[in-house]
């Protein structure tokens, strides 16, 4: 997510609290989010669902925001974890939709699309990885999603460069290990 100075600006005066900033900040950022929300769920509605999530988030959160990284980090951050809680929210709901025998609304988009179908179960995974290992998951979301360099992912993390290019890598191999059989991934 590209963010020019002003909306670090915008981020920096939020987070200590300017009403006016943190509303224009959101405006700012809306387009950013939602297109990476897309990216994430497979659905427009889904993506509208988790980008209103991470606006909220961000409204409720941004005094969190230190300035010790950019702006644009920590939103990605937020971003992905937002639109993996949505996915997961959709996916129970649908999950209690079954066990009530109501038709669902969407056909399974791994029927019906590799590439939605892609998506979800590379959300799985994720899902997986948090569960397991949550600190795991936190160095691959900032260096596969956020596009972080491995430095700059130790320094968010506020560890050795070492530990988080292994972390990175443990990561990787669970991922992969849990798309392998669907995707014809060796192990």
């Amino acid at each position: 997510m590209a963010l020019d100075d002003t909306t670090e600006e915008l981020a920096r005066a939020a987070a200590t609290g300017d009403h006016r900033a943190l509303g224009e900040l959101l405006k700012q950022i809306e387009p950013h989010v939602m297109r990476h929300c897309m990216r994430i769920l497979p659905y427009q509605q889904d993506a509208e669902e988790a980008c209103q999530d991470t606006l909220f988030a961000v409204a409720r959160h941004i005094s969190r925001f230190e300035g010790r990284a950019r702006f644009s980090t920590w939103l990605h951050i937020v971003t992905a974890n937002c639109a993996r809680t949505t996915y997961r929210t959709l996916k129970r709901r649908a999950a209690e939709q079954a066990d009530e025998e109501l038709p669902t609304q969407r056909p399974d988009p791994r029927r019906v699309s590799v590439i939605a179908g892609s998506r979800l179960d590379l959300l799985d995974a994720m899902e997986a990885l948090e569960s397991d290992k949550p600190d795991l998951l936190q160095a691959l979301v900032l260096r596969d999603i956020c596009q972080l360099e491995y430095a700059e992912v130790a320094e968010q993390l506020n560890i050795p460069l070492g530990t988080a290019k292994s972390r990175i890598h443990q990561a990787r191999k669970f991922v992969q290990a849990a798309l392998g059989s669907d995707y014809g991934i060796s192990r």
